[in-house]
């Protein structure tokens, strides 16, 4: 298979030859030969080609602008000294940098994860341990679910798949109300009464509230996990599950020895967005946690305490504090960051083989 560069020369290759050859066509007198529509055809599409790179290049800018003007402006604000916000001779580069505002905010982000005097109740790693294991658990989950509904016909399928795709489509505001008066009153199918007097137990604040969906394909975004992993198993070669059901494996044997090794992109891509999405999640955790912070949480609140812990409760305007909650988004970005800097080449070819391109 010819890589992306060969292509790309090929196709350079190509138009060059069709150019030299309508020169010759021309000098030769041979346009007379052509139909007026075919003239003009060509005439069109000379003029679409000529025109695309710059289209394409503005579209391009745009999208780039979008992108990268929040991200400069957040750098260049996070590393400012804050007296140096009023000073209209400075636009993009500071004159002098500094790190306080990065030391304040991670002090009232409470991410100092290295004070050896309460080293699990912090707010990093918390968030860290919340949003891998669910991660692994939604992966583990959801692969399992597409597979079975790209490669097993039973009773109910459509309609089961019908609800996978509900889950795409209804926001998770309508589901909260329900979910929290399950875990406010968890009772484990009545199993939980029966060893605790008949009371049902409480695991508001607890790392369960997101395991538990996660271990049920019902995690954040699981239904388009769901539907990536379905739309990926789909592609593989029916051939593959027939030969190892000739060597004996079962389904799930088959699942863990062939359908996996095969997949391993698709999970990189689908971990990857399952970390993105528990990382940045604020709605359902502030929905379950109330004393269980989480960099999502803290950065939503980080107006409100930057105020009480900075300026002893007096109220500021955002221009105030700006360099503070710049610096706070900084520091919630920073390890997808490194995270996607390190793997971006196998999240591209991930998303490139999941099907996701054409969704």
């Amino acid at each position: 298979m010819a890589t992306k560069k060969e292509e790309k020369q090929f196709e350079k290759e190509r138009k060059q030859a069709n150019k030299e050859r309508m020169a010759r066509m021309k000098e030769e007198g041979l346009d007379k030969y052509f139909t007026p529509e075919q003239i003009s055809y060509n005439r069109r599409k000379r003029a679409i080609a000529a025109i695309w790179p710059v289209f394409r290049f503005l579209i391009l800018f745009g999208l780039a602008f979008v992108v990268m003007y929040p991200l400069m402006y957040m750098i260049s604000t996070a590393f400012r000294p804050n007296e140096q916000m009023n000073d209209p001779s400075i636009v993009w580069l500071p004159k002098s940098l500094t790190l306080d505002n990065i030391k304040q905010t991670a002090t009232v982000m409470k991410v100092d994860y290295w004070d050896s005097a309460d080293p699990f109740e912090n707010t990093l790693l918390n968030t860290v341990v919340i949003n891998v294991l669910s991660s692994i658990l939604q992966v583990v989950t959801c692969s399992i679910t597409g597979y079975g509904f790209a490669r097993f016909k039973f009773k109910g399928r459509g309609l089961l798949f019908g609800i996978v795709i509900l889950m795409i489509i209804v926001p998770p505001q309508i589901t909260s109300i329900p979910l929290y008066l399950q875990y406010a009153y968890f009772k484990l199918f009545g199993i939980i009464p029966l060893y605790s007097g008949g009371e049902p137990v409480s695991i508001i604040n607890s790392g369960l509230t997101m395991y538990l969906p996660a271990l049920f394909a019902n995690g954040i975004k699981a239904g388009l996990f769901i539907y990536i992993f379905r739309q990926f198993f789909r592609g593989l070669p029916k051939e593959l599950e027939d030969a190892a059901y000739l060597d004996g494996c079962g389904p799930f044997e088959t699942y863990v020895r062939i359908m996996v090794p095969n997949a391993k992109t698709s999970f990189l891509t689908v971990f990857l967005f399952s970390i993105v999405w528990y990382w940045n999640d604020f709605y359902v955790s502030s929905s379950f946690f109330t004393d269980n912070n989480t960099i999502a949480l803290m950065l939503k609140n980080l107006d409100a305490n930057l105020q009480q812990q900075l300026f002893d409760g007096q109220t500021v305007s955002v221009r105030q504090i700006i360099v503070w909650l710049e610096s706070g988004c900084l520091i919630a970005i920073v390890p997808l960051l490194v995270m996607y800097t390190f793997l971006q080449k196998y999240f591209i070819e991930g998303v490139e083989r999941s099907g996701l391109t054409g969704m």
